[in-house]
């Protein structure tokens, strides 16, 4: 959705329920679901034990649609508070008959995969994802392995504060079980089913960031396994350094360790390991516009593209727009967030999508983003080619790109003041046809989000550095 007529010069606002302000035709308020699930501060509203067992209860009345025996998946990264989190959904759950299939620490796109591969009737992954450990959150998925629509989360929201559930409590004979299984084997399996039997990692050093996350284990393991030289950092969790100064957020550690060893990629995973963000043999940053690019051109080298291009979001960096439109390729932007990206592509036939953070969406392989999966892309592009990273990417040219996230006070509202609109209709008729503008707030956190981009690294400087005092200045007073 775009206030702007041009698609290089765009103003779009994405509020916590998903939407853009001002919209006349708008949905219920989300009271509980954000852009990814449902995420909070461990142990403060709602990420409490007993408000995740009522919204187990209420997911569970409402995943209950026949007369079958349903069961759900519940996968968890390494936070501390999973564990409350866990027994809090187990209780929710089994006491709305339906069986519980615990997989322990294992990434979000593990929990999509199992949840289809075991036939339940959903799956739900406790994390954060790129948040601080006292931060926790719920990510639930359908049969299909894909997040809940829309549609889905605001029935859970109503029966939850509704009530509805209460009423439908099932007879003791009818309560479900709780059983521990170790998936870790089948997805390692998994995320080498995608990776082609002809070629090998022998020869390659690899340095992978686990983020002390979901992936401490399984990524190691599917690299190993496939012939690489691993060099494992980020992978000794203790429950509370997850994503510490490690992982996609802070790269800088595959960096340095990259020189170091004299490793020929890095890789960097967030906390549930749905993200990556990459680095070459140099020890240059590769975002996921960078992937999306190399990806695109590879996938239709080999005439297996479908769509006629790629679907982003309105962060991508317009560089890679123009390297698209040099191969014959669209980038159709969708707003923030991988299930709008994943929404676009199954309703236009693209197989390949992806964010600028580093979601990576694979359709002929997985339903979600998954971190290891697109890994392996980027290393099957290198031992196809035999040419280093470096080489690889070097087509891409991104314009300069500012990003700025200012805290707001939870709940508030700068970008309804005029005195914002107007600063931002301003930049907008400054920036022109040769940048973009994108000020929304964040759907996961009390934050308002500010990209800039264009040709002139000054003038984009000024634009963020003037909005950003502006929206600080209002936060502070309000």
């Amino acid at each position: 959705r775009l206030l702007s007529g041009s698609v290089n010069k765009m103003l779009f606002w994405e509020r916590e329920e998903g939407r853009m302000a001002g919209d006349t035709d708008r949905e219920p308020t989300r009271k509980l679901f954000g852009t990814d699930g449902i995420r909070g501060k461990a142990n403060a509203y709602p990420m409490t034990a007993d408000a995740v067992l009522r919204l187990a209860r209420a997911a569970g009345h409402v995943f209950r649609t026949g007369e079958h025996r349903h069961t759900v998946v519940i996968g968890k990264d390494t936070r501390l508070s999973g564990y409350m989190f866990e027994s809090a959904l187990r209780a929710g759950f089994t006491s709305m008959g339906i069986h519980c299939l615990e997989v322990g620490v294992i990434p979000t796109p593990a929990v999509a995969f199992l949840t289809r591969a075991l036939r339940a009737d959903a799956g739900v992954m406790i994390s954060a994802s790129h948040n601080a450990f006292q931060d926790n959150g719920l990510k639930f998925f359908g049969p299909n392995g894909m997040k809940l629509p829309d549609a889905t989360e605001l029935r859970i929201e109503e029966v939850f504060f509704s009530g509805q559930m209460d009423k439908h409590s099932p007879t003791p004979p009818e309560l479900g079980r709780a059983t521990r299984i170790d998936p870790d084997g089948r997805y390692i399996e998994f995320c080498k089913v995608g990776f082609p039997r002809h070629l090998r990692l022998n020869g390659l050093r690899v340095v992978v960031d686990c983020a002390n996350g979901a992936s401490y284990k399984v990524a190691p393991a599917v690299l190993w396994e496939l012939g690489a030289e691993v060099v494992a950092i980020g992978s000794e969790p203790d429950g509370t350094n997850i994503n510490a100064d490690c992982g996609s957020l802070h790269p800088r550690r595959i960096q340095d360790k990259v020189r170091d060893v004299r490793a020929d990629i890095g890789l960097a995973l967030d906390g549930d390991a749905d993200r990556l963000v990459v680095c070459d043999e140099k020890g240059t940053i590769l975002d996921g516009d960078h992937l999306l690019a190399m990806a695109a051109a590879n996938l239709k080298r080999h005439d297996q593209l479908r769509g006629g291009g790629v679907v982003a979001t309105v962060m991508s960096n317009l560089g890679l727009e123009r390297f698209l439109h040099e191969q014959g390729l669209t980038l159709v932007r969708t707003q923030v967030g991988d299930r709008y990206v994943l929404e676009h592509m199954l309703a236009h036939g693209f197989n390949l999508g992806g964010e600028q953070s580093g979601h990576m969406i694979f359709l002929d392989h997985n339903t979600t983003g998954d971190g290891v999966v697109s890994a392996l892309k980027v290393l099957e592009l290198m031992v196809d080619s035999q040419r280093p990273l470096s080489e690889l990417a070097s087509g891409l040219r991104l314009v300069p790109q500012l990003l700025k996230n200012l805290p707001i006070r939870p709940g508030s509202d700068p970008l309804t003041d005029p005195r914002v609109l107007e600063a931002i209709a301003q930049a907008e008729r400054d920036l022109g046809s040769s940048g973009r503008l994108l000020v929304r707030k964040s759907g996961t956190e009390p934050k308002v989000r500010i990209m800039v981009e264009g040709d002139s690294e000054e003038r984009i400087e000024a634009i963020a550095q003037g909005l950003g005092d502006l929206i600080a200045d209002l936060s502070t007073r309000e």
